[in-house]
């Protein structure tokens, strides 16, 4: 049986030429397409597809809102993210999400087909040329993990009031603590995320979603 894929991006041209590329191959069925988030989501449904290639950039609802629906929602099909976007920010966000492939549109032919039979087989398939910086970001990825795990519960409201723009008198007043204990965690922070000063502090906090954390 072919692998029946699902074409989303909103450009027809594109659509139209990855139509004609793919079923030039018998194992391969394009079973839909769909030029917005919320016609691909639809059209997922409908057509329950092996596989939607998927762009980021699109209308209404972009690929990785797409992305995330589809994984929520627990549907049974793949997602080959296909896009123009070579930046790891943006690969680290669909594997976070859950995607199954990542590739560049200006890939080859061989290429997509092996990313599609590669995630068909239940197997995630990532852009060869990425892979190498993708591994660098998430080493460092982990290394960041491990200083934000250091931190005691204290230290991340702390923190988190440095990264709002809290003085010390403001953060010693909200925590009803002296300023000296505050200056004493925030000697502690800075060692711990080897940081240097508040700035780069309150990008740490960003970074890594300590806004976020209780």
């Amino acid at each position: 049986m072919p692998v029946n894929i699902l074409l989303a991006d909103d450009h027809r041209m594109v659509r139209e030429g990855l139509k004609q590329l793919l079923e030039m191959d018998d194992n391969i069925n394009v079973v839909s397409e769909a030029d917005d988030g919320y016609e691909c989501l639809n059209y997922a449904n409908k057509t329950q597809p092996d596989i939607i290639l998927l762009d980021i950039n699109m209308p209404n609802l972009d690929g990785l809102q797409v992305l995330d629906i589809i994984k929520s929602q627990k549907m049974k099909c793949k997602v080959i993210i296909l896009t123009i976007h070579n930046e790891i920010d943006y690969l680290i966000k669909a594997l976070d999400k859950g995607c199954d492939g990542y590739i560049l549109k200006d890939s080859d032919f061989d290429t997509l087909k092996k990313a599609i039979m590669t995630v068909y087989k239940g197997e995630t398939y990532i852009e060869p040329s990425l892979v190498p910086l993708l591994n660098v970001r998430l080493a460092e990825r982990d290394v960041m993990k491990d200083r934000t795990n250091e931190l005691t519960r204290r230290e991340i409201e702390v923190l988190r009031m440095i990264a709002a723009g809290s003085s010390n008198k403001e953060i010693a007043s909200v925590l009803n603590i002296s300023e000296r204990t505050v200056k004493n965690h925030i000697s502690n922070i800075f060692k711990k995320i080897d940081v240097s000063d508040r700035t780069q502090a309150a990008v740490f906090a960003i970074k890594n979603d300590i806004i976020k954390l209780k």
